[in-house]
């Protein structure tokens, strides 16, 4: 995989973790929502799982977004920087 997919990748997982603690969601309850192991979720959000669109819609519809708005993370490339380092 080439690395400006893998950097798209973890961008949307980014995004699908902001949008998540924006709603004051703990991980271990999109995991229930979704039917998975919160592990399996946390992969998720790490950008380690590629997922399948039925589940990039399953979470939208969780987090009560459009599934377009987890596919917009080139909205603010300094904001997704600054999730992936964990740094403020």
């Amino acid at each position: 995989m080439s690395n400006k997919i893998a950097s798209k990748i973890k961008a949307i997982a980014a995004v699908i973790r902001k949008k998540r603690e924006q709603k004051n969601y703990t991980q271990e309850y999109l995991a229930y929502k979704l039917d998975i192991s919160q592990n399996a979720y946390s992969k998720i959000e790490l950008g380690y799982t590629k997922i399948t669109v039925e589940r990039l819609f399953q979470i939208a519809d969780v987090l009560e977004v459009n599934p377009t708005e987890l596919l917009d993370a080139d909205q603010d490339e300094a904001e997704f920087k600054l999730l992936r380092t964990g740094t403020d």
